[in-house]
């Protein structure tokens, strides 16, 4: 490493108006954030008929890991905050369609951007990456091959670098392939999963009361995908997408941990929407 710059464990937080953030936890908790939909894609793109998908519109979320010795933003929404209107009127830009911006839900759980120690993108796609200037002032966790992606003098597609511009000078926590765990205990991990993009990476934490989970962004977008193998067209690189996958499966199976698939409707459903909490 190299330093550049409604389940088991739900809760709700309310917070007091003008209160300072919450009080450290005594063990992680991840509170989820609404950030839209993406409807309207062909399943065609992922190598499906429509037939062959149950679901075929994506949800669009974003996670805060609140742990004792910190804070982590994973991932900033497909719509930056300041294309709202103050009059609710949902934004549409293209398949991608939001009605909440996010810095509100993170004030109704009690945080703030400035409250976040540590950033990290699962990959550099525009619906991941929306608010992330907000988040400069965090130390950004990022591999190598992704940030060399992301500030390339030709943008790849599917991707808005005037989002995450203030992260070229931000405090970096710049990675060669590898893992690094957060907070030094095990308990929250990023672990990289190279192909969707090229520092395309996922994110361990470890829950006391649900029990491990692994963030996935989108090294999965559709359930349909995790029998098949099936990858999508748009891949950086498939070969590498499916060696990262068979990696992370037995990670699953040894770890025990339950895979959250980030634009998967079915598995956030489940999920409570900030300011609940997963703990």
């Amino acid at each position: 490493m190299l330093l550049v710059g409604a389940a088991l464990g739900l809760q709700v937080a309310v917070p007091v108006r003008g209160q300072q953030k919450p009080a450290p936890p005594a063990t992680p908790r991840i509170y989820i954030f609404d950030n839209g939909a993406i409807t309207g894609l062909d399943p065609k793109l992922f190598g499906f008929s429509r037939e062959e998908i149950k679901e075929p519109d994506f949800v669009n979320v974003s996670y805060l890991i609140v742990h004792p010795r910190g804070t982590l933003m994973f991932d900033s929404g497909a719509i930056p905050d300041a294309e709202f209107k103050a009059d609710g009127t949902p934004v549409v830009d293209g398949v991608v369609r939001a009605t909440r911006p996010l810095k509100p839900q993170m004030a109704a759980a009690g945080y703030r951007p400035s409250d976040v120690t540590w950033f990290a993108l699962s990959h550099y796609h525009s619906d991941h990456t929306a608010n992330a200037n907000d988040f400069a002032g965090a130390t950004w966790i990022v591999q190598k091959a992704e940030r060399d992606a992301m500030f390339a003098a030709t943008p790849a597609a599917i991707m808005k670098p005037e989002h995450y511009s203030a992260l070229r000078t931000a405090k970096t926590r710049l990675l060669d392939n590898e893992d690094f765990d957060v907070f030094g205990d095990g308990a929250v991990v990023v672990k990289p999963t190279p192909g969707h993009t090229p520092g395309h990476q996922v994110l361990f934490v470890k829950l006391a009361k649900r029990g491990p989970v692994l963030l996935v962004g989108d090294l999965y977008h559709y359930p349909e995908e995790v029998a098949t193998g099936r990858t999508p067209s748009f891949e950086w690189n498939a070969e590498m997408s499916k060696a990262s996958r068979e990696k992370v499966l037995a990670f699953l199976k040894q770890s025990g941990a339950e895979m959250w698939i980030e634009h998967d409707k079915a598995t956030n459903d489940t999920l409570p929407k900030a300011p609940g909490y997963v703990e």
